[in-house]
């Protein structure tokens, strides 16, 4: 039994060693999961930002080339709004989903920032479906959506913790600060 006992404290850091090890490693397994989960939904939602952007755009392309077709703005390939009905309203079914899915995944301020871009391409849909011809009120309208854009990309870096980006207006006038040529 004096032997047992000479080796009950060699046994005791054993298993104290043993569990230790054990509960370290169940941490750290459990600090990788969260971090793995925490940047494959920071991925996602990347992924739901950058496709709603994407379609909203799609819509704001084709009020461009309408308003064009109504001498509103200088769009080299004007469309006729008998044309671009069919392709608003598909543009339009692909942006209600990707934006449910910006209400699912993003960042309150985020979709809020959606919401007013939104709103200003769907005024600027409404304008088209009046055949107004207007340049001023275009222009209007145009710098509205360029804000409601540029406060999207804004909050969808603040909420994705990116560095401050680009404001994306530049002409593609030479000579010109921003003579209107940024879309």
């Amino acid at each position: 039994m004096t032997a047992f006992l000479q080796q009950l404290p060699a046994l005791l850091g054993v298993v104290v060693g043993a569990l230790g090890s054990y509960v370290a490693v169940v941490r750290s397994d459990r600090a990788r999961f969260r971090r793995e989960r925490a940047a494959r939904w920071e991925e996602r939602r990347l992924a739901v930002y950058t496709e709603y952007a994407r379609t909203l755009k799609a819509s704001v392309n084709l009020t461009y080339r309408v308003a064009a077709h109504l001498g509103n703005d200088p769009h080299p390939h004007p469309l006729s709004p008998q044309e671009a009905e069919p392709l608003l309203a598909q543009a339009t079914d692909r942006r209600d989903p990707a934006g449910e899915a910006l209400i699912m995944l993003g960042g309150r301020d985020t979709v809020e920032r959606a919401r007013e871009w939104v709103v200003v391409v769907m005024d600027m849909e409404r304008f088209l479906r009046a055949g107004t011809h207007d340049p001023q009120a275009w222009q209007a309208l145009l710098e509205r959506q360029r804000a409601g854009r540029e406060g999207y990309y804004t909050a969808v870096r603040e909420d994705l913790e990116l560095p401050p980006g680009h404001s994306a207006r530049w002409s593609t006038q030479p000579g010109s600060p921003d003579a209107g040529g940024q879309r």
